[in-house]
C-alpha cells in the first residue's frame, strides 16, 4: 500500500513537492490544503489529488500519513503541529521556522506524538555535496583551515512586491540569508561541523518595501578552530550559482550547485580524475540564481526517499528537526551580530529580536 503525503500550503514550490511524491516509488499525492482556496483546487486539478479547505479536514483523512509543510516560512509551526497532533509524520519546506522557540515548539510535539519530523535540504542529497562531505570524513583535506559560502542571487523588486509576506520579518524571516541562502548555510555547516563564533553585517540596498537584507556578510569560527565567510545576496544582477569552497592543509574543493569546479589533494587518488569528470556538469537548471522556479525536484525526492526509509524502520532521517534548526540558530546568530555590531558566541541563548531595516513596511 503507498505511503499517502498531503501538502499544506499550494503555492510554487508545492508543485515541486508533487513531483518529488510522484517520482518516489511506494508514494502518492492524496490530498492537499490551502488557506485560498483557488490554490488548493489548482494543484488538486493538475496533480488528481483532493482538494481540502479546512486542515481538520484533511488531518482527518486516513489516507494522508505525511504532511509536508510549503507555507511562508513563519507560517510552519502551526500547520507543523497540529499534523503531529494528528499523527501524521511531517516534512518541512526550509527554514524549519523563523525563531529558534517555534522550531523547538515543532521539534517537541513531533517527538511527544512519536511521528518522523524532517527539514527539507534537498543538496545534501547532490552527489557532489556528498563526495565532499565523504571526503573531509576521510580526513583527505588534513587539518581543515577554511570554510567559506557563496550565495549571489538576483531577485526583481517585483519578485518582493508579488506577496504582502514577502521582505517581512513575521513570515519570511529574514531576506537573501532565511529564503535563500540558508540551503548553503546548512551545507557548510554540515561539512565543516558546528559554529562557535560569528561577526557580520546586513543592508538593504538595492530593493524597496521590504524589512529585511538582500545584502550580507558574515564571518565564521568554527568549533574545529576553523574558520569561514557567508556572503549572500539577492541584489547581484545577473545571478550566479551557489557555490562552496573548502580548504585545508593538504586539499581544496570547490562545488557551484551541483558540479564540483576543484577537486585537488596532495595525496592523490585513483577516482579522483573520475570523480571530477562526472561531477563537473551536473547542473541542469539555474539553480534558482535568478528565477526560483529554476531548480529541479530531484534532490526532494531523495530526501522524501530518506523520509520513507525512517517511516518504514522506525529511525531517524537525515535531515530531522534538530538538523534544520541549527541553519536557523546561525542565521539569527548573524542578525544579531549584525544589529548589536559584537562577536556573538553559539549556541543563543534566546531568539534576537529582528527589526525592520528599511524606512517602510510592505503594504500591499
Amino acid at each position: 500500500m503507498a505511503i499517502g503525503f498531503g501538502i499544506i500550503g499550494c503555492g510554487m514550490i508545492a508543485n515541486f513537492h508533487s513531483k518529488a511524491i510522484a517520482d518516489v516509488r511506494g508514494a502518492e499525492l492524496v490530498a492537499c490544503f490551502d488557506t485560498f482556496p483557488a490554490s488548493a483546487d489548482r494543484l488538486a486539478s493538475a496533480t488528481g489529488c483532493r482538494a481540502y479547505h479546512d486542515l481538520d479536514g484533511m488531518l482527518a483523512d486516513p489516507n494522508v500519513d505525511v504532511v509536508t509543510i510549503c507555507t511562508p516560512s513563519g507560517a510552519h509551526q502551526d500547520p507543523a503541529v497540529a499534523a503531529a497532533r494528528a499523527g501524521k509524520h511531517v516534512i518541512v519546506e526550509k527554514p524549519l521556522e523563523v525563531t529558534l522557540k517555534r522550531c523547538d515548539k515543532i521539534i517537541n510535539e513531533c517527538q511527544k506524538a512519536g511521528v518522523v519530523l524532517s527539514t527539507i535540504f534537498p543538496s545534501r542529497f547532490h552527489e557532489s555535496s556528498r563526495q565532499l562531505k565523504q571526503a573531509i570524513d576521510k580526513g583527505r583535506f588534513g587539518r581543515v583551515t577554511i570554510g567559506d559560502a557563496y550565495v549571489k542571487w538576483y531577485r526583481t523588486q517585483e519578485y518582493y512586491d508579488s506577496g504582502a509576506w514577502r521582505g517581512t520579518w513575521a513570515l519570511d524571516g529574514g531576506g537573501a540569508l532565511m529564503n535563500q541562502a540558508i540551503h548553503s548555510v546548512d551545507l557548510l555547516v554540515w561539512l565543516m561541523g558546528p559554529v562557535s563564533e560569528i561577526s557580520a553585517h546586513i543592508a538593504t540596498l538595492a530593493h524597496q518595501r521590504i524589512e529585511v537584507e538582500d545584502v550580507a556578510t558574515a564571518t565564521l569560527k568554527f568549533e574545529n578552530g576553523a574558520l569561514g565567510v557567508i556572503e549572500a545576496t539577492t541584489a547581484a544582477y545577473p545571478g550566479a550559482l551557489k557555490r562552496i569552497e573548502i580548504h585545508g592543509s593538504e586539499g581544496s574543493a570547490v562545488i557551484e550547485e551541483e558540479d564540483i569546479k576543484s577537486w585537488t589533494f596532495k595525496k592523490k587518488h585513483r577516482s579522483d580524475d573520475a570523480i571530477l569528470k562526472r561531477l563537473a556538469g551536473k547542473t541542469k537548471t539555474g539553480g534558482g540564481a535568478a528565477d526560483p522556479t529554476a531548480i529541479g525536484h530531484h534532490g526532494h525526492t531523495e530526501q522524501f526517499k530518506d523520509v520513507l526509509s525512517a517511516i518504514k524502520n522506525k529511525g531517524v532521517p537525515q535531515i530531522d528537526g534538530n538538523e534544520g534548526r541549527r541553519s536557523v540558530e546561525v542565521i539569527l546568530a548573524i542578525y544579531k551580530a549584525a544589529e548589536t555590531g559584537k562577536s556573538i558566541k553559539l549556541p543563543l541563548k534566546t531568539d534576537p529580536i529582528l527589526r525592520a531595516k528599511s524606512a517602510s513596511k510592505k503594504k500591499s
